[in-house]
């Protein structure tokens, strides 16, 4: 069965344009089937992003979906560099096509299984973790977390169970 974080989800496109208001900001996000909170950015990610407080310097959005999460806080933290991750292909390509249309110009998007690809120290990472993944998923992306922040950094997640 695909989820969402299938690593290239073969699930037919249906593509959608959504609009996301952050108070005066309104970003317009593209999404497609075969990642996470297609129809609307989802209530947990709302919350984080709204609960954050300003950030600075480099700033990793893990499991970055397509982008509401780092978009958000490349706006919200003009003078922070973003680097956005997501092990879904589709998510990436989405991530960079948003990044282009919200006209954010301190954000990469790439695609990266959890670390496997993400080098450096950050200030802070965050994250909405796909917990349908399961423990085995997303327990070591919380315990390698540590390797990756630089010794004043922190660690911000939002986790949504029904």
């Amino acid at each position: 069965m695909e989820h969402y974080f299938s690593e290239n989800p073969k699930s037919e496109h249906r593509i959608l344009n959504i609009k996301y208001n952050l108070g005066n900001l309104e970003l317009n996000f593209t999404t497609d089937t075969g990642v996470f909170s297609k129809t609307k950015v989802d209530y947990g990610t709302d919350v984080l992003i709204r609960s954050l407080p300003p950030l600075h310097g480099k700033i990793l959005d893990l499991g970055c979906g397509y982008g509401p999460i780092g978009i958000s806080l490349a706006k919200l933290n003009p003078d922070s560099q973003i680097t956005m991750v997501d092990i879904n292909q589709r998510a990436v390509e989405l991530s960079n096509q948003n990044i282009l249309q919200n006209n954010v110009q301190n954000a990469i998007a790439y695609q990266s299984n959890g670390f496997e690809k993400v080098d450096g120290l950050f200030n802070a990472i965050v994250s909405n973790p796909p917990i349908r993944a399961g423990k085995k998923i997303i327990y070591p992306l919380f315990e390698r977390s540590i390797d990756f922040l630089d010794k004043e950094g922190a660690l911000y997640l939002v986790i949504q169970k029904k």
